[in-house]
């Protein structure tokens, strides 16, 4: 089991409560629990069991008994009498309540979902009420119950049957009991103020608390545990959204019964259990549906499988309005069935794999569950409401991680516990001493392809590469972090290639102007060499890979000596941003001349200006006093470039603009499958040297056996267009991607599968004013299809690639092309 370092949650008890009752509810037969049985009491206080059966109750006063109900059950009622605080409870199943009975020519319970889901705009808060504002309290923990673990002991023999000798002494129960007995494994609390306009709900985190953390993880404080309405047409539990049961059609997915008439708020509900057709499919549970007004009073929503995840809403009914407004939501993951181990939260929760043994040992992950809970209050409707920063779907304000205790007692909802004041002191001692803090901060620098070392972080994309041109490129540099300044940054890098034997570098600086848009003012100069004719766009994030494959292969390069001036910004909302001049002296490394206008260049100079903007419509982002994080990514995303030469401006020779686009999309399935789309296209307007034109990223090489031409595939390249075949003035290139889910062949072999398709056209204008190096246009279009098979032993794959179409070759294995593939996964 991994460190259990982050997060979820646990309600504690209401100190107020004079009479608690608690208990689990469990199959007569199997033994197995029962989620969500429905609780009574003789005064009308209700709850249900959780996912593991279980259930507590506060009471004012002693009820004579407990109802306890279930679908498919004989209900039974427990007299209260004997003073027991824990209730062993065994129901009977009934044979004739498996199946769904049609009592008509319609089941009844369809007729309340149709008119439930007629009547969703009327009592959905976000579509009746134009705005409301209320406050959330949420405290969130991973955790165990500590009656649940015996804490043995255990003595592991060499021998299990003669008991003879010892193999060692397996005290891993007893000390987990020990820990979980005094405090959670992980606890953070939050306090948010929730505004809504319409269409816009914005949270804006006022007070924050993370165990352990003297400053919190920002990305996990926006992470999807549940939806925040019942009423969308996908519901997401967990990050994974699904078809909700009072989508529109849900009635073809879905199949429901009715199960009790119970009061809530003084109003009369009827209970519904719904599950999905597809038994591995989807979302089941209970919907309480006020009879009147057919809203939804309370909502019960569960995955079964690889875990258990549960998510509950609870509402209050608002007579004025006639609205049932949300008051409180839960949610809580435990472990499910699984023959694998199964991570969430990038790998810091891991819960083990399930043995074909059923009297197989239990180890911590089977008792550890993560749990939530945010209450709402302060409530206030239609109020004259303006929200500051609403493209900003998270803000957290800059002193929220350092609010006083006075502040925290007056909005936590009930105080704390024993074991969950012992976490915070437990957690910030073990945080400090063991510095995981400083760890993780490490951890992602190392992702990025940095080493933090002081005030610098060194690059690891300078240490060492490869290329037909320079040969072995040896080389250092990074750039100044946080300890530095925040408010200044230095960057350069030194780099020296062993076969062209001479020295790259590049120096640079940039001053932070605003915190908000995290906006940086700059200036670099550098004396390296590129790629010709591989126009990228500037806003891209720089992406560390151990190798990249490309370069290993290309022999044509330019040098450029470039000054370069620039604005990074992302002040336009749902936008990155950088806007730049620059200067070049180019050098052709290769034999090349360029005409232009009735001149002979071989030599040239550009001056120009330059936008690039990354346009992420359907993303939500979070400010936080580090700056703005996209902490949902959706797609589509789009990305545009404009450059424009500067006439007459420090003696620029050639006059042109260029237009590039590009549009990204990706889809996840619920079955884990994934498409991806990419397009991509670029237009030169005027003329320009071969150097800065386009050659669409081939990845071939010109070798006549097949077997020579094996190399690294690329990520997005055409695997089987060689290198400097074909260039372009204006192009457009489409790319299809489908990944199915990994494969099991044998315990160590799971590859996984991807289907590829690419294509792309193009022109090149004037060719005649290019001389020195022969090439072919795209006039007439560009195909290949190929099969990925990546992972398929600790991280190496293989893929295979056909060309086709026009540009079809001659011999039949020069349109084949088979190359290795590696995706490294750092489990973070």
């Amino acid at each position: 089991m991994k460190q259990l370092l982050i997060f979820f949650s646990f309600f504690t008890l209401s100190l107020q409560a004079q009479f608690q009752v608690n208990g689990v509810v469990k199959d007569a037969e199997n033994k197995k629990p029962l989620p969500f049985a429905n609780i009574t009491t003789g005064n009308g206080t209700a709850t249900i069991t959780d996912v593991d059966g279980k259930f507590h109750l506060d009471l004012t006063s002693q009820p004579e008994a407990l109802t306890i109900s279930y679908v498919g059950y004989a209900s039974q009622t427990i007299s209260l009498f004997e003073k027991k605080t824990y209730f062993n409870i065994r129901l009977s199943p009934k044979t004739d309540e498996l199946k769904e009975v049609v009592l008509s020519r319609e089941n009844p319970a369809n007729s309340i979902i149709k008119k439930v889901i007629r009547q969703k705009e009327a009592n959905n808060p976000e579509k009746k009420l134009n705005t409301f504002q209320y406050k959330t309290y949420n405290k969130l923990l991973v955790t165990a119950n500590p009656d649940s673990i015996s804490g043995k002991i255990d003595t592991v023999f060499v021998n299990a049957a003669t008991k003879d000798k010892i193999a060692k002494i397996d005290s891993a129960a007893y000390k987990f009991k020990k820990i979980i007995d005094k405090q959670h494994l992980f606890l953070t609390e939050k306090v948010s103020l929730f505004q809504f306009k319409k269409p816009i709900l914005k949270e804006t985190i006022i007070a924050t608390k993370m165990a352990g953390f003297k400053e919190p993880i920002y990305e996990l404080l926006g992470f999807g545990l549940q939806s925040a309405s019942i009423y969308d047409d996908k519901y997401e539990l967990f990050e994974t959204k699904y078809k909700s049961p009072i989508s529109n059609k849900a009635e073809k997915e879905y199949r429901y019964k009715i199960l009790d008439t119970i009061a809530i708020s003084n109003r009369i509900v009827v209970v519904v259990y719904f599950k999905n057709k597809i038994s591995h499919k989807g979302l089941e549970g209970l919907l309480y549906i006020d009879k009147e007004n057919f809203a939804i009073a309370k909502a019960v929503m569960r995955i079964r499988g690889v875990l258990d995840i549960t998510g509950i809403h609870e509402f209050d009914y608002l007579a004025k309005e006639n609205l049932w407004f949300p008051n409180k939501k839960n949610f809580k993951i435990i472990k499910g069935k699984s023959k694998e181990p199964t991570a969430i939260l990038n790998g810091r929760i891991e819960f083990a794999a399930e043995d074909d043994e059923s009297n197989s040992k239990k180890n911590a992950s089977d008792f550890t569950y993560l749990s939530s809970e945010m209450q709402i209050y302060e409530l206030q409707i239609n109020n004259d409401l303006k929200i500051r920063k609403s493209n900003i779907a998270i803000d957290v304000k800059p002193n929220a991680n350092n609010r006083e205790e006075t502040f925290w007692s007056e909005n936590r909802k009930d105080s704390l516990d024993i074991r969950s004041e012992r976490t915070y002191v437990v957690l910030d001692s073990v945080v400090t001493k063991e510095k995981i803090e400083k760890k993780i901060k490490f951890g992602r620098k190392i992702i990025n392809g940095y080493v933090p070392f002081g005030p610098f972080d060194f690059d690891l994309r300078y240490l060492l590469s490869y290329n037909n041109y320079e040969g072995f490129r040896l080389g250092i540099g990074g750039v100044t972090n946080e300890q530095f300044s925040r408010r200044f940054r230095l960057e350069g890098y030194s780099a020296y290639g062993l076969k062209d034997e001479d020295t790259k570098y590049h120096l640079g600086g940039a001053i932070r102007v605003g915190n908000f848009s995290n906006s940086w003012i700059g200036g670099t100069f550098t004396d390296d060499v590129r790629e010709i004719a591989s126009t990228n766009f500037a806003i891209d994030k720089r992406v560390f890979k151990l190798y990249d494959p490309r370069p290993i292969n290309i022999s044509t390069f330019y040098n450029h000596q470039t000054w370069r001036a620039f604005i990074e910004t992302k002040i336009i909302p749902k936008t990155e941003s950088i806007w730049q001049i620059t200067q070049s002296d180019i050098t052709p490394l290769f034999d090349y001349t360029f005409i232009y206008e009735d001149k002979i260049y071989r030599r040239f100079t550009m001056t120009s200006a330059m936008v690039s903007i990354q346009w992420n419509p359907f993303s939500d982002y979070m400010q936080t006093p580090n700056g703005k994080i996209e902490f949902e990514k959706r797609y589509p995303k789009f990305t545009f470039q404009f450059t424009k030469s500067l006439s007459n401006f420090f003696n620029n020779d050639f006059e042109f603009s260029k237009i590039d686009a590009r549009i990204d999309y990706e889809k996840k399935y619920l079955n884990g499958q994934k498409s991806a789309v990419l397009v991509q296209a670029g237009y030169v307007f005027g003329s320009i040297p071969l150097t800065h034109l386009y050659n669409t990223s081939p990845n071939n090489l010109t070798k006549d056996n097949l077997l020579q031409r094996i190399t690294i595939s690329g990520k997005n390249s055409f695997e089987t267009m060689y290198f400097n075949e074909f260039f372009s003035s204006e192009f457009v290139m489409l790319q299809f991607k489908h990944g199915f889910k990994r494969v099991e062949l044998f315990k160590k072999v799971k590859p996984s599968l991807v289907l590829v398709t690419r294509m792309a056209w193009g022109n090149m204008k004037n060719p005649e004013d290019h001389i020195g190096i022969e090439y072919k246009t795209l006039n007439e279009g560009f195909f290949e299809s190929g099969i990925e098979l990546n992972q398929i032993y600790k991280g190496f794959g293989l893929t295979g690639f056909y060309r086709y179409g026009p540009n079809q070759l001659q011999r039949f294995e020069d349109n084949i092309a088979i190359k290795v593939s590696f995706v490294l996964d750092l489990g973070f």
